[in-house]
């Protein structure tokens, strides 16, 4: 009987427990869920900042990359036509020259050779040139005949062409022929910088030995800098000579600059299949170095919109939020997660499609990552 009297007591209890249980209300927890709070201690530490919508220009842009360049005209290789022993060369590199200016001596024994056989010529084609005159008399009045005529016209005619290519020869080599028929023979010669510029590359000293293939130094002019940018053939139709170009060079600075197009290449590299951009720069903007590597946005389009910035969005299962405040306590703000439709998007802002939803509202545009977070994706 007792245990009996513990087994109807025991279900008892446990059909009150089901019913209290079962009795629960159950709470909508959908207004709450969009209802976030900051302390107002929480939001001065966090540099937490309210603003309102903004009337924005957003831009259409392309980015590429580039670099720094002048034209082929601007940039000048010093080689030599003879080759020889560097005795002088005064230049270190980023210095400026003028054109005209000595860059560096040149010694060699085969100089003074060409000079000597220049000479020699010289002095036999005065007395072939008369022996040639004198055949052509006789041959006139049949004095004299055919084959000597022709053998004198051949022989100063030969020595002529040879007096001519060696006279060519001693003016590449910057000797006066004039100076070496008064008997002036040199052991040396002169290379002379052919534009204005600064050197920028040096690859001898003195002592060292040059052939004609070699680079002895190189003159870059930057009057004329730009901007070389390469440009993937899928964005190529719609870039247009005089758009605006915006570029950085991310290893020496962070300010932005700016150029224009001024050239659109019109073949194809068939390895990176990628198009050729000719930019002009105002050179006085920077002390550009030729051989910088830039990060440019060449701005196909402009219109003007309403945006927030970007950290004033989180983006959540593909959907964008910003918190509006909605009311202010003695301890605490009050905000509303309200969903946005994005449109255009820059480096620095996103334009909002649905600014009537927002009007006059006081956004939450910095600390919103402190009250939402986007889920890391997997």
């Amino acid at each position: 009987m007792k245990n009996l009297y513990i087994l109807i007591v025991s279900i008892l209890f446990l059909a009150c427990g089901d019913k209290e249980n079962n009795a629960e209300p159950v709470v909508d927890t959908t207004t709450e869920s969009n209802m976030i709070s900051a302390t107002k201690a929480q939001f001065k530490s966090e540099n937490m900042v309210l603003d309102s919508l903004k009337t924005l220009h957003f831009q259409s842009t392309i980015p590429v990359t580039g670099m720094i360049d002048v034209p082929p005209k601007n940039k000048s290789s010093i080689t030599t036509f003879v080759g020889g022993y560097v005795s002088h060369t005064p230049l270190l590199v980023g210095e400026e020259v003028k054109k005209g200016q000595l860059l560096v001596s040149l010694k060699n024994p085969e100089y003074v050779e060409i000079q000597q056989n220049y000479l020699e010529i010289a002095e036999q084609l005065n007395y072939l040139k008369a022996e040639y005159d004198r055949q052509k008399s006789l041959y006139d009045e049949e004095i004299t005949s055919e084959k000597n005529y022709l053998k004198a016209q051949s022989t100063y005619k030969s020595n002529l062409a040879t007096y001519n290519g060696l006279r060519k020869k001693l003016q590449m080599m910057n000797i006066s022929p004039s100076a070496v028929e008064q008997g002036q023979i040199t052991s040396t010669i002169n290379l002379y910088a052919p534009i204005n510029g600064n050197v920028t590359k040096v690859n001898v000293s003195n002592g060292s030995y040059v052939s004609p293939n070699d680079v002895i130094m190189e003159i870059v002019d930057i009057d004329h800098i730009h901007l070389e940018l390469s440009v993937f053939e899928k964005d190529i139709m719609h870039i247009k000579k005089g758009q605006n170009i915006e570029f950085k060079i991310p290893e020496a600075s962070e300010k932005t600059f700016e150029a224009e197009v001024h050239l659109v290449g019109t073949t194809i590299d068939e390895t990176t299949r990628r198009v050729k951009v000719h930019g002009h720069v105002d050179k006085d903007l920077a002390n550009f170095i030729v051989g910088m590597f830039v990060e440019a946005n060449i701005i196909t389009d402009s219109k003007s919109g309403i945006g927030l910035p970007n950290e004033a969005i989180v983006s959540i299962n593909n959907n964008s939020y910003v918190l509006v405040l909605e009311a202010t306590t003695t301890e605490s703000y009050q905000f509303k997660k309200l969903n946005v439709s994005v449109g255009q998007k820059d480096e620095n802002y996103t334009e909002i499609l649905n600014p009537e939803d927002l009007k006059n509202k006081q956004i939450l545009v910095k600390g919103i990552g402190m009250l939402m977070e986007e889920p890391s994706e997997e």
